[in-house]
Protein backbone atom coordinates (compact mmCIF):
# COMPACT_ATOMS: atom_id res chain seq x y z
CA UNK A 1 0.00 0.00 0.00
CA UNK A 2 1.45 3.29 -0.98
CA UNK A 3 1.87 5.54 1.82
CA UNK A 4 0.17 8.72 0.55
CA UNK A 5 -2.92 7.37 -0.29
CA UNK A 6 -5.38 7.73 1.86
CA UNK A 7 -7.87 5.08 3.07
CA UNK A 8 -11.33 6.55 1.70
CA UNK A 9 -8.99 6.64 -1.55
CA UNK A 10 -8.08 3.22 -1.31
CA UNK A 11 -12.66 2.12 -0.65
CA UNK A 12 -13.49 4.50 -3.32
CA UNK A 13 -10.84 2.82 -5.97
CA UNK A 14 -12.47 -0.51 -5.13
CA UNK A 15 -16.05 0.61 -5.51
CA UNK A 16 -15.07 2.22 -9.20
CA UNK A 17 -13.04 -0.59 -9.88
CA UNK A 18 -16.65 -2.87 -9.60
CA UNK A 19 -18.56 -0.47 -11.43
CA UNK A 20 -15.85 -0.51 -14.20
CA UNK A 21 -16.01 -4.61 -14.43
CA UNK A 22 -19.43 -4.91 -14.05
CA UNK A 23 -19.79 -1.47 -16.92
CA UNK A 24 -22.79 -0.69 -14.58
CA UNK A 25 -23.68 1.02 -11.42
CA UNK A 26 -27.30 1.71 -9.32
CA UNK A 27 -27.84 5.17 -7.77
CA UNK A 28 -27.22 4.02 -4.40
CA UNK A 29 -23.49 2.70 -5.07
CA UNK A 30 -23.01 6.21 -6.57
CA UNK A 31 -23.73 7.62 -3.69
CA UNK A 32 -22.45 5.36 -1.79
CA UNK A 33 -19.14 6.48 -3.64
CA UNK A 34 -20.08 10.01 -3.20
CA UNK A 35 -20.60 9.43 0.55
CA UNK A 36 -16.83 8.37 0.93
CA UNK A 37 -15.49 10.78 -0.85
CA UNK A 38 -16.93 13.91 1.34
CA UNK A 39 -16.95 11.51 4.94
CA UNK A 40 -13.65 12.62 5.80
CA UNK A 41 -14.30 16.43 5.03
CA UNK A 42 -11.89 16.52 2.54
CA UNK A 43 -10.87 15.51 -0.77
CA UNK A 44 -7.99 14.88 -1.49
CA UNK A 45 -5.95 14.74 -4.85
CA UNK A 46 -5.99 10.93 -5.70
CA UNK A 47 -9.87 11.01 -4.83
CA UNK A 48 -10.29 14.07 -7.16
CA UNK A 49 -8.45 11.93 -9.99
CA UNK A 50 -10.53 8.92 -9.54
CA UNK A 51 -13.59 10.59 -9.54
CA UNK A 52 -12.74 13.00 -12.81
CA UNK A 53 -11.98 9.13 -14.42
CA UNK A 54 -15.34 8.03 -13.16
CA UNK A 55 -17.64 10.73 -13.89
CA UNK A 56 -16.21 10.60 -17.53
CA UNK A 57 -16.78 6.91 -17.72
CA UNK A 58 -20.07 7.69 -16.86
CA UNK A 59 -20.27 10.56 -19.47
CA UNK A 60 -18.96 8.68 -22.33
CA UNK A 61 -21.62 5.26 -21.44
CA UNK A 62 -18.90 3.19 -20.50
CA UNK A 63 -20.61 2.95 -17.39
CA UNK A 64 -24.61 3.02 -17.24
CA UNK A 65 -26.93 3.73 -14.68
CA UNK A 66 -29.49 0.74 -13.83
CA UNK A 67 -31.89 0.08 -11.42
CA UNK A 68 -31.14 -1.94 -7.96
CA UNK A 69 -32.04 -5.29 -8.70
CA UNK A 70 -33.91 -6.62 -5.89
Amino acid sequence: MERNISKSALELREKIEKAIQSHEITREDYDKIIHIITEDGHIDHHEKALLREFQTMIDDRDIRFVKKQI
